[in-house]
């Protein structure tokens, strides 16, 4: 076993890193990003760059044949020239789209140096920037996974479940760009993934193997993008909840943004097409949280600050079994005190 994690261990530096956003993150859990921010910052006293100046990385439209690769790879140039230019070499990329696409970028330049120049010429004709490549490329979910003992070390919230005294259930999904594309890449390979399980275990919680683990979260670009393809999206995503709830979870934990949001999302198509929910409670979901939200959750900060009122299946059922202190009428409200209103009730899935 230790031969198997020196083959699918990787560089992840200590500090210093340039933040590469997430379009994805962004729009449909927005203070995910933040809350990371905060906590390298704030509990782990580390140095993070957010750039104002970068952009996303246009993998979407890679992916579903829109945009070329001449083009992104000279996107991905432009980012590494602000990295140089605000001067940093490690960049953390918060998308395991993005991620995948750095990943393949940079093997391509360095199996093809042809193209690594052409990149180079591109970018300075286009911007008049040129650029260091970095020393480290690295998602965020495998910076929180080296520090995760210490974040362990301040614990307010355990993953216990404080009505039974037993280890929260957790089910992990990992994003297939994440170590799928380049095995080598991820924590754990495309087979054995431990950047969340062990994020898990870490901080009390029962990392759950379930069947389909490995199998894709429905997103598959195309298969969503394409509106007569969504069914597609849906049935992938069905086979995952089959396959995870005779184990009766109480928490999905992924690392790819869209991964979320779409195991999120169907679980509430299910319940109010077909009347079915997967949660260990009738009428209740399992909620589904990012590797920064889980993170937040457990080292105390505030759930609706966090962004978890974003989500389409209540995260209340989890909140109370960690114990965690919130104000349900929170949800409706903006930072500054504001009442948002209420959206309409669901007519199956249950919300407070």
């Amino acid at each position: 076993m230790s031969i198997f994690f020196e083959k699918y261990s990787k560089y992840i530096p200590d500090d210093h890193f340039w933040f590469a956003r997430s379009c994805i993150r962004q729009n449909f859990f927005p203070g995910a990003e933040q809350r990371f921010l905060k906590i390298m910052r704030e509990k782990l006293k580390k140095d993070v760059y957010d750039s104002p100046h970068h952009t996303t990385c246009t993998g979407i439209g890679y992916h579903t044949d829109i945009v070329h690769f001449e083009t992104i790879m000279t996107v991905i140039a432009r980012q590494f020239a602000l990295m140089t230019e605000d001067g940093y070499e490690n960049i953390a990329i918060s998308c395991v789209t993005s991620f995948g696409i750095y990943q393949d970028v940079l093997e391509k330049w360095e199996v093809e140096p042809d193209l690594l120049e052409k990149a180079r010429r591109y970018l300075k004709e286009a911007t008049g920037r040129e650029f260091k490549l970095p020393k480290a490329a690295v998602h965020t979910s495998d910076i929180i996974f080296k520090f995760r003992h210490e974040i362990a070390s301040q614990l307010k919230y355990p993953l216990i479940n404080k009505l039974t005294g037993e280890p929260l259930r957790v089910v992990d999904h990992v994003g297939c760009h994440y170590a799928k594309m380049f095995p080598s890449k991820g924590i754990g390979g495309a087979e054995y993934p431990y950047v969340l399980a062990g994020l898990v275990e870490a901080w009390g919680g029962e990392s759950i193997d379930y069947p389909e683990r490995r199998h894709c979260c429905g997103f598959g670009f195309r298969n969503y993008i394409v509106k007569a393809d969504r069914g597609y999206s849906l049935t992938h995503s069905r086979i995952k909840f089959e396959s995870m709830y005779p184990f009766k979870p109480d928490l999905i934990l992924t690392n790819c943004p869209g991964c979320n949001m779409f195991m999120d999302r169907w679980q509430y198509v299910i319940a109010e097409t077909e009347g079915k929910t997967y949660g260990d409670t009738p009428g209740y979901g399992i909620p589904v949280l990012t590797f920064e939200e889980l993170t937040a959750l457990v080292l105390g900060y505030d759930p609706w600050e966090i962004g978890l009122q974003m989500h389409q299946v209540p995260v209340e059922p989890l909140l109370r079994k960690m114990g965690i202190d919130f104000d349900p009428a929170g949800r409706y409200y903006g930072p500054d005190g504001t009442f948002l209103g209420k959206p309409e009730k669901p007519s199956f899935l249950k919300i407070e």
